[in-house]
């Protein structure tokens, strides 16, 4: 009687032992597709986003010169329209990440600045100048990064930069859905990611 009972829970502690494998293995498996599925996320989203916008502006440049001294000065002087095509954009194969299978959190290390590109169109209208002040290379470069510096602060308080940023956010969004539907946790700057609203107040 003694050996059926021995042997009944020896059976039984193979059997838990042996259920018991399996499920770590299963759990592993899962963790496993799961930070897959997050890898394949993150790729899908790797891809460069793109805001575009256009800008118009009349420029006045003037230049004096002195001759003479205090004297006599010469004065050159043009009215530049300005037709501009503005690119905001945000490469998201750049972005830097860590996976940790054992607390389940994906970490965004790094997210890419923006990128803007201007690309300036100038029309030269009542060029005047004279012998001793005349129009040179240098003015009109001086002119086109002038009017550079002018246009990118007029982008960083108009629509089309804080567009892209919500481009970029509608981007991120991806991964806390996603992140939140396998039960795993997103975080940027050690910051814990709760719902999508805090993705909106991220310092980028």
């Amino acid at each position: 009687m003694r050996k059926i009972l021995l042997g009944a829970l020896v059976a039984i502690v193979l059997v838990l032992t042996f259920k018991y494998c399996d499920s770590k293995r299963e759990d592993k498996i899962v963790l496993q597709e799961s930070s897959a599925l997050i890898q394949e996320q993150i790729k899908n989203v790797g891809k460069l986003i793109v805001t575009e916008g256009h800008f118009s502006q009349v420029f006045n440049y003037r230049n004096s010169k002195a001759i003479l001294g205090p004297f006599f000065t010469s004065e050159k002087k043009a009215l530049v329209v300005v037709n501009a095509d503005v690119f905001v954009s945000y490469d998201l194969s750049l972005i830097e990440y860590k996976i940790d299978e054992k607390t389940k959190t994906l970490t965004i290390l790094s997210i890419p600045k923006e990128e803007i590109k201007i690309n300036p169109d100038l029309e030269y209208y009542d060029i005047q100048a004279d012998y001793f002040n005349a129009f040179e290379a240098k003015d009109y470069n001086d002119i086109k990064e002038t009017i550079k510096k002018s246009l990118i602060k007029k982008l960083e308080n108009s629509e089309i930069k804080s567009n892209a940023k919500n481009r970029l956010i509608s981007e991120l969004s991806k991964f806390y859905i996603l992140t939140n539907s396998l039960g795993w946790t997103l975080q940027y700057n050690q910051v814990q990611i709760k719902n999508e609203e805090a993705l909106q107040s991220l310092k980028l």
